[in-house]
């Protein structure tokens, strides 16, 4: 039987801002990826029609003047959908990429888009969790990709689609590798309640060591270097607290506010689901809702030691 045709698109898409409500797009780039391999490609830059943020151009380098004399979101907007059509859209933090393109579909037509969303981010977390960092460049990095040019939306787009289909095939296998382990739930529970009691008993005796490494150097002890190589020293970091009132706007400015304020979702939540606000306040609240996500922990509730099996 002739193989079964997966067509995806990788795409990027730098902008003016951060908040996909209130930026624009102002340059998008996609390949359509055929079983793994580009077939085709599509990149244009927008002339967003407002000011692009200083802390954004000093990432993708895009001036508004080289943006002046480019088409604008209506005029490209048909050509992009027409691009990505209904297959699924593969982006690195899909959710970013995928929102400003929802935005610009629902401003200009009054619907979103219903593409399958994958995130080539969350893959390479699930495949090598190990990592510090699961940014792009170093997925490109761990996959052999050359890259002279980053934060442009081709070239992120091109290095994307070279790494992903290796990316998709190791998570493929892990999946499957998952699902096969499923008949042996119990076993492996046990086990993983000897793993735990390790690490926990491992992170103790290193917490101890540390006690004393700190000790060492309060009574003036100098570094140590180990016949490996690496060196052990002491260092103390200062940081300060902020009046938020007092620089909102300036990080707001700037461009700056969103990464400096992290949203308290759950805080909210628990406003909107309680008794102190008014329905018109609630319901404003719940209007600014972008998304939605659900959390599912895996946890271990120990045995009741008070309790007593009366039927030994």
């Amino acid at each position: 039987m002739p193989r079964k045709k997966c067509i995806e698109i990788v795409l990027d898409v730098e902008t003016t801002g951060l908040d996909y409500k209130k930026e624009r797009i102002i340059e998008f780039a996609a390949v359509r990826l055929e079983n793994g391999v580009i077939k085709d490609s599509y990149e244009t830059m927008i002339n967003p029609k407002q000011h692009i943020r200083k802390s954004s151009m000093a990432v993708h380098g895009i001036t508004e003047d080289m943006v002046a004399d480019k088409p604008t979101e209506e005029e490209v907007m048909p050509k992009i959908l027409e691009f990505i059509g209904d297959y699924p859209i593969v982006a690195h933090n899909a959710i970013f990429d995928y929102n400003f393109i929802n935005e610009a579909s629902k401003r200009l037509y009054g619907k979103p888009i219903e593409n399958q969303r994958i995130d080539s981010q969350f893959l390479f977390k699930e495949v090598y969790p190990e990592f510090e960092s699961h940014g792009l460049e170093n997925l490109m990095n761990k996959f052999g990709v050359e890259f002279d040019t980053r934060h442009r939306a081709m070239a992120d787009t091109i290095g994307l689609a070279q790494a992903y289909p290796k990316l998709k095939k190791l998570y493929e296998k892990k999946y499957d590798w998952q699902m096969k382990q499923i008949d042996n739930i119990d076993y492996l529970f046990e086990r993983f309640l000897r793993i735990q009691q390790a690490v926990q008993t491992m992170q103790s005796e290193l917490q101890d060591l540390k006690s004393i490494f700190k000790l060492y150097f309060d009574e003036g002890g100098k570094p140590v270097t180990a016949t490996t190589g690496e060196t052990l020293v002491y260092q103390s970091k200062q940081s300060y607290s902020y009046d938020f009132v007092q620089i909102k706007d300036i990080l707001d400015d700037i461009g700056a506010l969103p990464k400096a304020v992290k949203l308290n979702n759950g805080f909210v939540d628990r406003l909107v689901s309680g008794h102190s606000l008014d329905e018109e306040t609630r319901e404003k609240i719940k209007a600014a809702r972008c998304d939605f996500s659900e959390t599912r922990n895996i946890q271990v509730i120990k045995p009741d030691k008070h309790h007593c099996d009366c039927n030994k």
